[in-house]
């Protein structure tokens, strides 16, 4: 919700009910997930080590890179280490299931386009 409010603010928008900040905070998370698929796709179609896992790899470093190191850096949470493990374990397992989403959707976007 850190992370939306920010966005929000830098629109001009300076006031969010919980709802709304709710409803920002699902925005931003798509978007992110969106673009970071997006990007996912232009390079696992020139780079095949890109697909690691068949996608899981990529999954693991989004939430290495966003949830456990930029994500805290912004202050938009806690620093990782004042989170369980389950914590940890849960965000990891979501992302790894992410990327061989990604990698799927990617695999069929590439056969429909030859």
């Amino acid at each position: 919700m850190k992370a939306a409010e920010a966005v929000c603010r830098r629109l001009g928008v300076r006031k969010l009910d919980r709802d709304q900040k709710k409803a920002a905070a699902l925005a931003v998370h798509y978007a992110l997930g969106t673009a970071a698929g997006a990007l996912y796709g232009a390079i696992s179609k020139s780079l095949p080590q890109a697909r690691l896992g068949f996608g899981s790899a990529f999954g693991a470093a989004v939430w290495a890179v966003v949830d456990e190191i930029a994500v805290p850096a912004l202050s938009f949470a806690k620093p990782a280490l004042q989170y369980p493990l389950s914590t940890h374990a849960r965000a990891l397992a979501s992302h790894l299931v992410y990327g061989v989403t990604a990698e799927a959707v990617s695999r069929g976007v590439r056969a429909l386009a030859a």
